[in-house]
């Protein structure tokens, strides 16, 4: 499911500390030596090394990178050294800190509550606490407005059990409350908000199953059927995230790539956020839908060491 390759033997963060800080040392960076220490390591060796790091030179590793690098290889490295549940909080801050607050922004909310386990999403409200000093629920009721507040609040809260259970009575039942709200076009009904954000994934899945095979189209197709703003999207992500994340996240680095310019943010949080993951996963979802690789999508659209790390969390030799 994942893309990053770690070697068969692993320095020790010891050894992976001192080449760090030679690879600052001089005139120049080695960034080819930062790529291929930080890129092939998982999140629990990142974390050691950071710490030791630390520990050895008495200086934040973070505050190094800041020094030696810059530009989008910089917001890269920074987001894949974070510890992954301080990384999907620092995600979610700078949306919810975001001007404008669009749906490009707050989809990485929905991402976070409805494409990650139980667990993480736990992790991820824990962090938020420690480092802003508030809670992700109070964030977003102090800078949404409803109605996408009411959604959010009710994804980020959720604590959805874990383990393949399904009731198929209820999946019928509830595709019925959904498909009846949808009709109405009141998509922040509490049947939506109530069903999206405490269902197990797998009742969820069974429950789009049942609303596909009763009224014809996945639920997805009949929630975009409401209109173009905001509330829709999200809701249609929400759905994505939880029937077929990788079909999502092939969307989402579709988008990035696609037309004029490259969307670098949305393509570094892609990456990054799932590398270690479900990428496998998603770059046959991404195949599959545009006839092309995600490596042959970021070859084709960036350039320099952010491409090269981009390729390495691929899995891929540079």
């Amino acid at each position: 499911m994942a893309t990053v390759t770690i070697p068969e033997i692993v320095p020790s963060p010891e050894q992976d500390s001192e080449t760090l800080k030679k690879a600052f040392q001089g005139w120049g960076t080695d960034e080819r030596a930062v790529i291929r220490i930080l890129g092939k390591r998982d999140a629990s060796q990142r974390k050691m090394i950071t710490q030791t790091y630390q520990q050895l030179y008495n200086q934040s590793l973070f505050d190094s990178l800041r020094s030696e690098l810059s530009g989008d290889f910089l917001k890269a490295i920074l987001l894949w050294t974070y510890d992954p549940s301080e990384r999907d909080a620092r995600l979610i801050n700078d949306a919810l800190k975001a001007k404008k607050k669009g749906v490009k922004d707050l989809q990485v909310i929905v991402e976070v509550a409805c494409a990650s386990s139980p667990h993480h999403l736990m992790a991820v409200r824990k962090a938020y606490c420690s480092l802003f000093d508030c809670s992700v629920e109070e964030h977003i009721a102090s800078n949404i407005q409803l109605p996408l507040r009411k959604i959010l609040v009710r994804l980020v809260s959720s604590y959805r059990y874990d383990k393949e259970v399904v009731d198929m009575t209820v999946a019928k039942l509830e595709a019925g409350h959904l498909y009846e709200s949808i009709k109405k076009k009141e998509l922040d009904h509490n049947h939506i908000v109530w069903i999206l954000g405490t269902r197990n994934l797998f009742q969820l899945r069974a429950t789009f199953a049942c609303y596909k095979q009763e009224y014809s189209n996945t639920i997805d197709q009949d929630i975009l059927k409401c209109g173009n703003g905001d509330l829709q999207d999200l809701l249609r992500i929400a759905v994505l995230c939880i029937e077929c994340p990788e079909k999502h996240f092939a969307e989402v680095i579709r988008a990035s790539v696609y037309g004029l310019g490259t969307d670098e943010d949305l393509l570094t949080r892609a990456i990054v956020t799932r590398a270690e993951v479900d990428m496998v996963k998603i770059n046959e979802e991404h195949n599959k839908m545009y006839n092309e690789s995600v490596e042959d999508a970021i070859i084709g659209d960036t350039s320099g060491h952010y491409k090269d790390f981009l390729l390495t969390l691929l899995g891929k030799q540079i």
